[in-house]
């Protein structure tokens, strides 16, 4: 049994960890940095260690400074949450080297499976569909292009290593073949430390569906279903459902798919929660495999509301050594077990009036939506700081309903009410996104945020503040009779949640 738990990690996946733990009575450590001192994860756990510096390789990516910090509070498992050190498999080595019980996969998997390339080559082995490319870790410049030559253009350049579409250049001119892949490659090195490239033929349109799977030390692989990601920005996720609009009108696609997701985490040895992802090509009616994220994902709500089960808690059962004990429904993907429908999407701190620059400063106001059918994901709150140091990721809205059409309903409603002051945000983008007719009707893949939306801009005050706008005008109208509102409230004045 674990019986204390450091959580490597902050924000709100520090924060859900933390409250998962609590439930079960597991003592709880943070960690924090120094520009982190007064985060929300560090007052919610029963201790807390400061780690020093600000930048992330000071702090949340010292693997020594946290290795140190579990020792030193007695801890006997870390929980990485996702990002940061949670895909390195030198991480859970040193874990397990010290004696830790790293809630995640095992060494051995991870280095299998989180690289890129060798992935593909195990899914070649285990029967799994890929797109056609070159996938050798190591390639040279010459190997690429021989290669993107026989696939044919368009092709896909992408890292070996990492993800988040850093490393990532979609090619359709051959001639510029050699600029794009010394950037791709030099944003990877960057990212990851890792330049190795490989090419693969580029899908137009592509929808991307990713399986949710749970494995254990005893051989036990459910898949949970499946999340739908199409909606993307400059290659980062924004809106998440589950099930997938698509795969709920295609149930044969599905028993192929998380048949494909169970042979690879199988042959891998993986243990713990994961995600294997897909590219489906809907004219095609056919899918391929992308990567496996050998760890919880941000997207991981839409599957508890369409499961009822805690991914948290079992990545900690499972760690401990339980057997998964699951119905048999969910054990072997039965859809008649799904409840519902769920969407997700991301409050980022950007300014979209600024060509989505990221949006620092001190939180002055904040009011979450609070209503049937809503989650809240956050490591936020009144007075936080949103500094320049971290991922501008502050918050996940969640929504459940009966119906796909009842959980867009919900979400849009929710965001109306999530009012934040202080910083920039992404809410009016994303009330226009689940708007917009063909996301409705679920005619959406990977490239509809950038042609739907290439050419965005708010519009005056934003709809999440209306509610707040209308009240202050009446307020005002009442309390000074024949007096004119303040031109801080004028609806021309282009005010907006930020800068105040």
């Amino acid at each position: 049994m674990i019986r204390k738990l450091l959580i490597a990690n902050r924000g709100e996946i520090a924060v859900r960890v933390i409250r998962a733990a609590r439930e079960m009575r597991i003592r709880t450590v943070a960690v924090f940095s120094d520009a982190d001192r007064n985060a929300i994860h560090t007052g919610l756990a029963d201790e807390a260690v400061a780690l020093g510096g600000s930048a992330p390789g000071e702090s949340y990516l010292d693997i020594q400074k946290i290795l140190a910090a579990a020792q030193d509070r007695g801890a006997d498992a870390i929980h990485p949450g996702y990002g940061f050190l949670s895909e390195r498999a030198d991480f859970s080595q040193a874990c397990s080297d010290s004696g830790i019980v790293f809630v995640g996969p095992p060494a051995s998997a991870m280095r299998l499976l989180g690289s890129k390339s060798s992935a593909k080559q195990l899914a070649v082995q285990e029967a799994v569909p890929i797109v056609p490319g070159h996938f050798a870790h190591g390639a040279s410049r010459e190997e690429l292009r021989k290669a993107a030559d026989e696939i044919g253009y368009p092709v896909m350049l992408k890292a070996s290593a990492g993800g988040g579409g850093r490393g990532m250049r979609a090619l359709r001119d051959p001639a510029l073949f050699d600029d794009e892949l010394a950037t791709a490659t030099d944003e990877a090195l960057k990212a990851f430390g890792d330049g190795s490239m490989m090419v693969e033929k580029l899908v137009d349109r592509p929808r991307h569906v990713e399986v949710q799977v749970l494995a254990d030390s005893h051989g036990n692989v459910s898949c949970l279903y499946e999340r739908e990601c199409s909606l993307q920005r400059r290659h980062q996720k924004l809106v998440e459902e589950a099930p997938s609009p698509y795969l709920a009108t295609n149930e044969p696609m599905w028993h192929e798919m998380q048949g494909a997701a169970r042979r690879l985490v199988s042959a891998s040895g993986y243990v713990g929660a994961g995600t294997v992802e897909f590219m489906v090509d809907e004219p095609a009616g056919k899918f391929y495999f992308l990567e496996v994220n050998t760890r919880l994902q941000v997207e991981h709500p839409v599957t508890e509301l369409i499961t009822g089960l805690d991914l948290v808690k079992w990545q900690l059962r499972v760690a401990s050594g339980e057997e998964l004990r699951l119905s048999q429904e969910f054990m072997f993907g039965d859809r008649r077990a799904i409840s519902g429908h769920s969407i997700e999407t991301r409050i980022v701190a950007e300014d979209p009036a600024k060509g989505f620059l990221p949006s620092t400063g001190k939180i002055l106001g904040w009011a979450e939506p609070e209503s049937p059918g809503i989650r809240v994901d956050t490591g936020f709150g009144p007075n936080a700081e949103v500094t320049r140091f971290y991922d501008s990721l502050i918050a996940k809205v969640i929504a459940h309903g009966e119906s796909r059409i009842e959980a867009i309903r919900r979400l849009r409603a929710a965001l109306l009410d999530f009012h934040i002051v202080g910083v920039s945000t992404n809410i009016g983008y994303l009330i226009d996104v689940l708007d917009h007719p063909d996301f409705i009707e679920g005619k959406i893949d990977t490239g509809f945020l950038g042609r739907e939306f290439a050419t965005w801009t708010p519009d005056g005050i934003p709809p999440e503040l209306g509610s707040i706008v209308a009240t202050a005008e009446r307020t005002t109208a009442k309390a000074v009779v024949g007096s004119t509102i303040p031109a801080a409230w004028g609806e021309s004045d282009g005010f907006r949640n930020t800068g105040l």
